[in-house]
């Protein structure tokens, strides 16, 4: 196990090798294995990135993002700008059904809401809207059409996350209530936690995944 020391070492060192990212805008803490970013950063694709950057170390056991979207003046845009590009960006991005979603903006913030099938278009609606020029944050309250539940629900999550060679797959155990899916057990990183959460999330009835899952 790594030191707090060498933790922080390596955070600074993926957030200065992600090209997406200003390493020198983003303040590191580390203490008991949890990660604290501060600072001001310009676009939510930024603190989306900063994120996703400290999730793909191992040993960090969470993370506290306390960066804030300072819109650079070049990037502010109306609201109402910014409802027609998003509009436009999920109307021309194949993965999200047509007219199942719907959109707010207030100050810069987008709010998704409507029902679609599956949990990859709902991701792909927001992934749409993130790097959207003026945007400061999104809210996700897109929710799942209820499907049939297949059969043996749990050992299909199961051999699905050994078959994707998951680490860590004989330390996961899965359970199903109702629609709900319940991830416990032990990972080493946080993207062998995404991961295992990610395949639970393809599996034909799910409407909700509570991830317990330990990292270290």
């Amino acid at each position: 196990m790594r030191t707090d020391a060498d933790l922080k070492r390596d955070v600074m060192a993926e957030l200065a090798w992600d090209p997406t990212l200003d390493a020198n805008a983003i303040g590191v803490a580390v203490k008991d294995g949890v990660v604290t970013l501060t600072g001001h950063i310009q676009t939510f694709a930024e603190k989306y990135a900063a994120a996703r950057a400290v999730r793909r170390l191992a040993d960090v056991k969470a993370i506290a993002l306390e960066l804030d979207v300072r819109l650079a003046p070049n990037h502010k845009r109306s609201d109402t700008d910014i409802a027609t590009s998003a509009e436009h960006a999920l109307k021309w991005n194949t993965l999200v059904p047509a007219d199942k979603i719907k959109l707010t903006v207030d100050q810069g913030w987008v709010t998704l809401r409507g029902e679609v099938e599956w949990d990859y278009q709902r991701r792909a609606a927001e992934k749409a809207i993130r790097p959207l020029m003026g945007v400061i944050g999104v809210g996700n309250e897109v929710t799942l059409h209820v499907r049939p539940q297949a059969a043996d629900l749990s050992r299909k999550i199961e051999d699905a996350l050994t078959r994707q060679a998951i680490r860590e797959a004989k330390r996961i155990q899965v359970s199903v209530d109702g629609s709900t899916v319940k991830l416990t057990g032990n990972v080493h990183s946080w993207q062998e936690r995404d991961a295992a959460q990610g395949v639970a999330w393809t599996a034909p009835g799910v409407r909700a995944v509570v991830n317990e899952l330990n990292v270290g």
